[in-house]
């Protein structure tokens, strides 16, 4: 029965995606953007953590289901050349996220980062972040989109391929793919949200703040390094 295998498929998509959003490289490149930024108290570092996975959530999603409807349309697999490729992206943002992670916590000191200003021929360093720091919404959005779409890039081969294995109609594939996109998103909302709490809660004590990005930062490129290791072998 159509309708019936629509639901089941795409409440199964939902929850795999919600799965999804817990594997290791979207939780490393997402807690590398987490902490970026520890000004505001505890709920308002709760509510931005939250965003960002949404926006990784977006990103990712818009990339799946353009590419996953264009390998629908053709009835076609991504060649396995171009996967690696995306995978490869990936390994090498995660690369870049962690020694931007490392080189942030690196150049803090224990008061956090220092500010230098210029008054003629006089040059003061006051050190802590500002007390205000204003960041419109498309710039904090903009990074974790980008993010999620190259995630998106790089898994919609796999999955293009596993839907149209299984799911005989168009439409059933694409409320497959448009809910796996929800349940990631939803799913990385909600991992952001509890990563936000313990790290608004360090982001008082400097030294630990400046800790925290340092071993995120470290772990992240060494995901980054061994997952693209393999790819790099295959392709050259």
């Amino acid at each position: 029965m159509p309708v019936l295998e629509m639901i089941t498929s795409s409440g199964l998509g939902s929850l795999i995606g919600m799965r999804h959003a817990l594997e290791p490289d979207h939780l490393a490149a997402v807690s590398t953007l987490l902490t970026d930024r520890r000004d505001g108290g505890e709920r308002d570092h709760r509510t931005r953590a939250a965003f960002l996975g949404v926006c990784w959530g977006l990103g990712h999603t818009l990339s799946l289901v353009v590419i996953g409807s264009v390998l629908f349309v053709l009835r076609a697999e991504m060649p396995a050349h171009v996967t690696d490729l995306f995978e490869l992206g990936v390994a090498l943002m995660l690369v870049g996220l962690g020694l931007r992670a490392i080189y942030q916590a690196a150049r803090q000191g224990a008061a956090g980062p220092a500010h230098v200003h210029h008054h003629g021929h006089m040059v003061h360093v006051h050190c802590g972040v500002h007390a205000h720091v204003h960041i419109g919404t498309w710039t904090l959005a903009r990074r974790p989109l980008l993010i999620g779409a190259l995630h998106g890039l790089a898994g919609s081969g796999a999955l293009t391929a596993l839907v149209l294995a299984t799911l005989p109609s168009t439409a059933a594939r694409l409320s497959y793919m448009a809910l796996f996109g929800l349940g990631s998103t939803l799913g990385m909302a909600a991992m952001s949200g509890l990563l936000g709490w313990p790290l608004a809660r360090v982001g008082s004590n400097r030294a630990v703040a400046r800790a925290v990005s340092l071993v995120v930062g470290c772990a992240t490129t060494a995901l980054g390094l061994i997952w693209g290791y393999p790819i790099i072998e295959r392709l050259f």
